[in-house]
């Protein structure tokens, strides 16, 4: 990282230098080398004041720090910037997660559709001990189907999206159905579950 010494009325000793170069080390392995600082040693009265700006590559970090000494407010001033700079890491490392477990979302249940034809087959070969949890089945997905009435508006995305943007525009639009196709032409519908998992559902 290249560093940039400024003194304002007190002087810079090689003990000062030795101690930044070291701080702003630390910091360069959390922020990347490609960032640069400016330190000013200055002095009011009886009060030692370094003042730290850290230019990294989307944000500026700035810290002061204020003691009786100039390694005193050095240390402070490089404290602070680092803690800053761990705070912005760990905000950037949480955002970048959040469209992996979207992944998962969306792809856990993309195998469930290829379960079903296969049990529909079998209901008719049922003898008549099977009919009761046929029909109860039945019941039961009707039960579902009406609260979840939508207008094609609401339920049709007219533009073409992968399937991560068709989850980020279902909660977008805090619906439980959307209706969308790939950039392929495949047609797909995304469903939200009682339990509020995503489920993938694709058309042939």
């Amino acid at each position: 990282m290249e560093v940039e010494y400024t003194a304002r009325n007190v002087r810079i000793s090689k003990g000062l230098r030795d101690q930044a170069k070291e701080g702003m080390e630390r910091i360069a392995l959390i922020l990347g080398k490609s960032a640069s600082a400016s330190i000013v040693f200055s002095a009011q009265k009886r009060q030692q004041i370094v003042e730290v700006t850290i230019q990294a590559r989307l944000h500026t970090i700035v810290a002061e720090g204020k003691a009786e000494t100039l390694e005193s407010a050095l240390r402070q001033a490089v404290a602070h910037a680092e803690n800053q700079a761990r705070r912005r890491r760990d905000r950037r490392m949480a955002i970048k997660r959040k469209p992996k477990l979207e992944k998962e979302l969306s792809a856990t249940p993309a195998a469930r559709p290829k379960t079903r034809p296969k049990s529909r087959p079998a209901q008719p070969v049922a003898d008549d001990s099977e009919e009761k949890p046929v029909r109860a089945a039945t019941k039961t997905r009707a039960a579902v189907v009406e609260p979840h009435i939508v207008t094609s508006g609401e339920a049709f995305a007219l533009k073409a999206m992968t399937i991560e943007e068709a989850v980020k525009e279902a909660e977008l639009r805090d619906c439980d159905l959307l209706v969308f196709h790939n950039p392929a032409g495949e047609l797909f519908v995304l469903h939200r579950r009682r339990d509020g998992q995503l489920e993938l559902i694709e058309i042939p």
